[in-house]
């Protein structure tokens, strides 16, 4: 198999298979196929492969890789577990394992980007989108025409071209970028310095008029830098100071100063595959380059660095991902870089997803994507997040659902309300405003109202919240006991822990302003008649004065001791019980009651 000729390979060994099955001439049509980016071909040869015998290791890997691609997450899950024990780098594996697992997930926040191709009709392929004067520069190809061809697929070779944006975000006619910037081989991808000022790009390495090859006799990539001249063209590019005959040297990205370089490159002392790396310009020159780290780099590939501010923006196949390349985003915190986020669907596709670039506002920008077969530019709009509660009303005393409840959501911030009802079955379903602090009111004839709190604040990502509400009747005859007030022995003190129900408490009574409310409280029958009654009326007086404390209109509430008059169970005087039987009848209650049987505010 002629190195880089995968092309004429694929075609070579699908003869071969022509005249009948062959598992090496299968293996190497997949692998060609797979290097050209053809993974329905790719597959099929794989398929051929694994029928006459297991996939194991690499093979193994590489198709499960691809049928990620392909959306078969289940069997690509299958392959990799098959693939682990033979491969001398396993995490990247694993990785993918986890990926092929919780592949929902990557769908989970769809709403938050709006995708639109960008179209330009003529061009066989185009990626890695950068601003560039009054429209975009990227990297494309023309469709084969006969001419020099690039071995590696059969299409042209790459070369760095224009298109302006036209009204309405659509690419006007493209031409190739002036200068002496694009060559026989392959130019691209490129960026621009901030000053606008030198364009650095990738470029084959050539002496000009012929492919220069390292010993496995691959020509790789070097990385040059032009500068504008006076009359708007690029100059005789120069090269980077650490190219190299033997590696790749390209891809780069420049921080917001100019002052430090991100590349790509499979130079010794990375992590596997191609590494992100970074050199700092002193005022004298470009540093030696320094691999990015374990944060960034995994021993898969990482390629296409652009940057916005302090944040990153990168393609992978390692990390956590959907299949192929896959965009992440780190953010510089002080000296390190943050754990890189998969930007997920619909800016990720199982295919190969790259070169985003973000305008300063991080709400707008472009990209590249092979989703639909080939690379072609899209565009992206960051969609504000979306945010919702929605829950189900039932009766707290049968669970039946509540319809026609009022609900009310409050926007703290605002002071505004928005209003709605629970549906036949108790459901609803609102929106909720953005980093907003909301109430939702419930509210329904015969039910005692109820409110909870709700927050967007600290929310980035679009969420809908589960907000079931449990009405209670209005507790006329039948009061409401209320859990877990405790007291210590011979106290009427609020305990903390007691403190936590009767907070419930005042919400209840502070949501219900119309209802005047009696707080009782009851003892077992165990100590004199008198001393239980003087006893739960202190304790009862207690939660009163906690519930003032803590909003409650003092003329609405009212307290009373029972002591053992009421008990809820046959645990009298002189009747033997076990401890869970007394503790029935130590309880805290409210009912609503009529003004009339207020008795006078001691407030």
């Amino acid at each position: 198999m002629a190195v880089l000729a995968y092309a004429d390979a694929q075609s070579f060994y699908e003869r071969v298979l022509a005249h009948g099955p062959d598992r090496h001439a299968s293996l190497g049509a997949a692998e060609a196929a797979r290097k050209q980016n053809l993974l329905d071909a790719a597959a099929t040869h794989y398929q051929e492969a694994e029928a006459l015998e297991p996939l194991a290791g690499d093979a193994a890997y590489q198709y499960g890789r691809l049928l990620m691609g392909l959306g078969d997450f289940l069997n690509a899950e299958q392959l990799l577990v098959r693939s682990v024990p033979d491969l001398p780098e396993r995490k990247v594996a694993v990785d993918l394992i986890g990926s092929c697992q919780g592949y929902r997930s990557f769908y989970s926040d769809s709403s938050r980007y709006a995708v639109s191709p960008l179209l330009l009709p003529g061009l066989a392929t185009a990626f890695s989108p950068a601003p560039y004067r009054t429209g975009l520069m990227f990297t494309a190809a023309t469709p084969a025409n006969g001419n020099d061809l690039d071995p590696w697929n059969g299409l042209a070779f790459l070369d760095l071209y224009f298109a302006a944006l036209l009204p309405g975000g659509d690419l006007g006619k493209w031409t190739p970028v002036q200068g002496t910037v694009n060559g026989p081989y392959h130019e691209g991808p490129a960026a621009i310095s901030p000053d606008g000022r030198s364009l650095w790009f990738t470029r084959s390495n050539s002496n000009g008029t012929k492919l220069v090859k390292d010993q496995l006799h691959i020509s790789n990539l070097n990385l040059y830098r032009a500068q504008l001249q006076a009359n708007g063209d690029w100059d005789e590019a120069q090269p980077f100071a650490y190219n190299n005959d033997s590696y790749s040297v390209g891809q780069p990205a420049l921080s917001p100063d100019g002052k430090t370089l991100y590349f790509t490159s499979d130079m010794p002392g990375g992590l596997g595959g191609k590494d992100l790396w970074r050199s700092r310009n002193n005022g004298i020159g470009w540093e030696p380059p320094v691999n990015m780290g374990p944060t960034i780099n995994t021993a898969g590939d990482e390629m296409f660095p652009t940057t916005v501010g302090n944040s990153l923006y990168f393609s992978s196949t390692g990390h956590t991902n959907m299949g192929g390349l896959d965009i992440f985003e780190t953010h510089l915190e002080g000296p390190w870089w943050s754990e890189p986020q998969n930007m997920g669907y619909p800016v990720n596709t199982t295919r190969d997803d790259l070169g985003l670039w973000l305008d300063s506002t991080s709400t707008s920008g472009y990209f590249s994507s092979s989703r639909s077969g080939t690379d072609q530019l899209y565009s992206l709009k960051v969609q504000p997040p979306l945010f919702f509660a929605e829950g189900k009303v039932t009766n707290a005393r049968t669970g039946e659902p509540l319809p026609g409840v009022l609900l009310t959501m409050h926007d703290l911030d605002k002071g505004t309300d928005t209003t709605f009802t629970s549906g036949a079955d108790g459901r609803f379903h609102i929106a909720m405003a953005p980093n907003t602090d909301h109430r939702l009111m419930a509210d329904r004839e015969g039910m005692l109202s109820q409110s909870r709190p709700l927050s967007t604040k600290g929310l980035g990502l679009s969420t809908t919240v589960q907000a079931n509400i449990q009405m209670e009747p209005i507790p006329m005859a039948q009061p409401i006991i209320v859990a877990d007030i405790f007291y210590d022995y011979d106290k009427w003190d609020i305990r903390p822990d007691a403190a936590v129900e009767l907070d419930k408490v005042a919400v209840i009574f502070t949501d219900n302003p119309k209802f005047y409310f009696e707080l009782g409280s009851h003892t077992d029958s165990r100590g004199g008649d008198t001393y239980n009654l003087v006893l739960s009326d202190a304790r009862a007086k207690s939660a009163v004065d906690y519930l003032v404390r803590h909003g409650v209109d003092p003329d609405h509430i009212t307290a009373k001791g029972y002591g053992e008059t009421i008990p809820v169970n046959g645990c009298v005087n002189n009747v033997p019980c076990t401890e869970v039987q007394h503790q029935a009848n130590r309880r805290t209650e409210f009912k609503v009651v009529e003004k009339r049987d207020m008795l006078p505010s001691l407030y």
